[in-house]
């Protein structure tokens, strides 16, 4: 089987990767020199932590085992199976983490509550002020600026992918082929569009409208820390985020501890990941309005700094970048991924939103076992 995947970001790739690893040829074609989008400008993090019950978590857990058995096959992608640990700081947050680790579904995300001086014996560099700690056990991570560029590395190696970048895909031509912008016809057994955030132009006319929409964020990346953070950060503002936190408890965090106004501005929570290199990637922000701004904002990066701050007990390091990013989600949000049959032997796979880097292996996985490759 032959098998054409266009958008080289994290679910494109996976698309290949599993064509390749069934043993199919794939020809993978890319608008840019490589991709450019939200598959590089993430945290990184394979986060089973805040996912809902059911599907999404499964999708997460079956994406967890994935990246790991991937990750020891291409170490570039730099796997680490670190954890996560997201502190409160007085009782209202530490209800909804109780009420968490009482989640049926606990044991799977490898959920446990910590005191501060069990924290800081996981995670040293936490010296600031806190009561306890939300763990996961399950919670990893990968480097996204390399992740995709290893993938394809070791895709290149089996002798049956061919990357074809700076090729923007125009049209469906009939079954099973696209034809890219230098008037060349692609074609083979199947077609997979992983065009991320990517909505109009080819998208629209093949599909129409979906029911998928664009998300800004803005991040920013540190200088190396000069110690380890051992394991991924939170905040309590991810339990009003993340759908697995839902509980009464959370109710009256709501209630009762007003959110930052620069944080609930942005629709903030903190998540902060170490790369290889020692450098910390922190954000982040949600914007849904469209038009987006096409400038950042200085506010949010005040405020994370401020947590990130309070967290660790020391200066942050100096900024090293800054930066703003657009993904596809769901308008259903507790919808994993959209997939449409759009033609005859082509399939648009879009919208995992902040799910992408999480659960794009598990995400082609399920394509790939509904095509039949």
């Amino acid at each position: 089987m032959k098998v054409i995947v266009v958008g080289a970001g994290v679910v494109g790739t996976m698309h290949a990767w599993h064509a390749v690893e069934r043993g199919h040829e794939v020809v993978h074609i890319e608008r840019e020199a490589e991709a450019r989008g939200a598959s590089l400008r993430n945290f990184g993090q394979i986060w089973v932590s805040g996912r809902a019950g059911g599907e999404e978590l499964d999708t997460a857990l079956r994406a967890r085992e994935l990246w790991e058995g991937i990750g020891a096959r291409v170490p570039g992608i730099g796997f680490r199976a670190i954890g996560s640990l997201t502190p409160v700081r007085n009782a209202l947050e530490r209800a909804v983490a109780e009420a968490a680790v009482a989640r049926p579904d606990a044991a799977a995300r490898g959920y446990e509550l910590l005191t501060a001086d069990e924290t800081r014996a996981v995670n040293p560099a936490l010296r600031g002020e806190f009561e306890a700690a939300l763990r996961c056990e399950r919670d990893a991570a990968v480097e996204p600026r390399t992740a995709q560029l290893a993938l394809r590395e070791a895709l290149l190696a089996t002798g049956r992918y061919t990357f074809l970048p700076n090729r923007e895909v125009r049209e469906v031509v009939g079954e099973h082929s696209v034809r890219d912008d230098r008037g060349e016809v692609h074609g083979g057994d199947a077609v997979v569009l992983c065009t991320g955030a990517w909505l109009s132009g080819l998208v629209r006319e093949v599909a129409g409208e979906i029911p998928v929409r664009r998300v800004r964020l803005q991040m920013m990346q540190t200088d190396p820390l000069g110690e380890p953070l051992t394991t991924s950060v939170a905040d309590a503002d991810s339990f009003r985020y993340y759908p697995a936190y839902a509980s009464g408890a959370l109710d009256a965090l709501n209630a009762g501890q007003a959110q930052d106004p620069t944080a609930a501005a942005h629709r903030m929570q903190l998540l902060m990941v170490q790369r290889l290199d020692g450098g910390l990637t922190i954000g982040d922000t949600h914007e849904y309005e469209h038009p987006f701004a096409f400038d950042t904002l200085e506010d949010p990066y005040e405020h994370l700094t401020r947590v990130v701050e309070s967290f660790l007990g020391r200066p942050l390091p100096k900024i090293r970048r800054r930066w703003a990013g657009v993904y596809a989600q769901c308008v259903d949000t507790t919808r994993v991924v959209h997939r449409q049959k759009v033609r005859d032997g082509v399939w648009l796979v879009t919208g995992p939103g902040g799910r992408g880097m999480t659960c794009s292996p598990a995400v082609a996985e399920t394509t790939a076992n509904e095509l039949g490759w």
